[in-house]
């Protein structure tokens, strides 16, 4: 299992749109995707999982990813967060 802290950056959070790329990047992999804060942890292929954290810019989230292509997956998260979800800042 890899867990990591990360950040989201984009002026927006995560709102619909992004929750929608993070979940379609989560779901082309066979791991298991969890993000969240605390005690409350996302499914990260479930939309409406996601939408509940309301991580606005600022938040910090820990990405949990267990799998066979976890290594994959994580790094392809944290990649899409750190693109700003491919928003215009």
């Amino acid at each position: 299992m890899i867990k990591t802290d990360t950040l989201i950056i984009n002026k927006l959070g995560l709102h619909a749109r992004a929750a929608s790329k993070l979940v379609n990047t989560a779901m082309l992999f066979e791991s298991d995707v969890r993000i969240g804060r605390d005690q409350q942890m996302a499914d990260a292929k479930n939309i409406m999982s996601v939408m509940i954290l309301a991580a606005s810019q600022g938040t910090s989230l820990q990405l949990e990813v267990e799998g066979k292509d976890e290594e994959l997956a994580c790094a392809a998260v944290l990649d899409l967060i750190n693109r700003r979800f491919e928003e215009d800042e």
